[in-house]
């Protein structure tokens, strides 16, 4: 199940950037997508080195001769960050096959790290690279490849990791999951650098997970797991530079108001969330505390990552308590306000309308668990997820 419009984008930045980067969490599909594209997308010869692999990363003990073998052809490279001083060498072959008329598709390197995490690459291949992030799945591409069989409930209790969504059954997509998140704390963030005890990187995403869809107390959580609070804040920075979690930004436009100025916080997989809180399955979740905000969670998740570079994405909340749980801001002036609610039938508070009028928004959705579209007070528009998609990437 290849994500079609991700695809397109890969193929044109190979046929007009040098180095393309392919960026995302663990087990999301990097390596069957580049492979897909190099094998059935490109005219060109293409060659593929796994840094996991100790045979792989040797090569690269003397990277400038072992590169320079593959001139005219495309060469990928898994799990790039484990050698970051790599790119120094790949901007300097970079530069030397354009002066020889090689201008594109030299490149494509793929990440399981953030790109504020891979430092080296924005500092020595500005002009030169690409980045695309790679999500897991999503209602699009699941509904395009079988429109017949789509379950939303399916995905959202589930999450979109490809492994965990296609899983026989929810107990094996349950230990898919509890075996990623102890591979996660026990060696892939080792590999890059923090050194943070496994039980304790456990506790705190299983402790940030009770935060979901809110502004974290950083002092709260400091408290329980004995350390300061700037330990914390660099926690939660290791997961987001990871793709585990998504900080939300407050809006920062002009207003007299006095705004919250902290980042909500959001497990971004539902599917982490739901086994991060023990909730085993479905009919658990539809009774749980946790509900509404799992939902808010994975109806972000859905539109964010769907959005393209043109637009921005934040939250507005007053100290007064007027709140709008996603502002879009995007091509043509459009600012769009939207609330999220799980219910068949929304209802919209006072809030939700004064600060749509402090924001100036251009529209106003509310998107629910229905299927039915239909208009409520002050033009606002209660609309289902799937149709709120189709309306954003018109």
């Amino acid at each position: 199940m290849i994500p079609r419009s991700l695809e397109s984008n890969i193929v044109q930045a190979l046929h007009t950037m040098p180095v393309v980067a392919i960026l995302g969490p663990r087990q999301v599909g990097k390596t069957t997508l580049a492979l897909e594209i190099a094998n059935n997308q490109l005219d060109k010869e293409v060659a593929y080195l796994d840094l996991e692999l100790d045979s792989d990363l040797a090569k690269l003990n003397e990277p400038e001769d072992y590169l320079k073998r593959f001139e005219n052809k495309l060469l990928i490279i898994d799990e790039v960050q484990r050698k970051p001083d790599l790119f120094r060498i790949l901007r300097s072959l970079v530069d030397m096959r354009k002066r020889a008329g090689e201008k594109a598709g030299h490149f494509l390197l793929l990440g399981s790290a953030s790109r504020d995490l891979l430092q080296h690459s924005t500092e020595t291949l500005a002009g030169r690279i690409r980045y695309l992030e790679l999500s897991p799945f999503s209602i699009p591409e699941i509904y395009q490849h079988a429109p017949d069989s789509f379950d939303v409930d399916k995905l959202w209790f589930r999450g979109g990791f490809p492994d965990s969504y296609l899983a026989g059954d929810d107990d094996e997509s349950w230990d898919w999951r509890s075996d990623f998140i102890a591979s996660y704390v026990e060696r892939d963030i080792p590999l890059m650098g923090p050194r943070v005890p496994a039980e304790r990187m456990k506790r705190f995403w299983s402790m940030l997970a009770h935060w979901h869809s809110q502004q974290v107390n950083l002092s709260s959580l400091g408290k329980s797991l004995e350390v300061d609070h700037k330990t914390i804040r660099s926690y939660l920075d290791i997961l987001t530079d990871f793709y585990m979690v998504r900080q939300l930004q407050p809006w920062s436009g002009n207003t007299k108001k006095r705004l919250v100025k902290s980042p909500k916080v959001y497990i971004r997989d539902s599917g982490m969330l739901h086994r991060l809180l023990n909730i085993s399955d479905h009919e658990t979740l539809l009774g749980h505390p946790v509900l509404g905000a799992s939902w808010e969670g994975f109806v972000l998740e859905s539109i964010v990552s769907s959005l393209s570079s043109k637009w921005q994405y934040s939250y507005y909340r007053t100290s007064s308590q007027a709140e709008i749980d996603l502002v879009l801001e995007g091509p043509k002036q459009a600012v769009i306000a939207v609330e999220i609610k799980r219910s068949s039938s929304p209802k919209l508070t006072r809030g939700f309308h004064l600060a749509s009028e402090d924001i100036k928004a251009t529209k106003k959705f509310v998107i629910y668990s229905g299927q039915d579209r239909f208009t409520l007070a002050d033009n606002t528009e209660a609309i289902s997820l799937t149709d709120f998609l189709s309306e954003v990437g018109k």
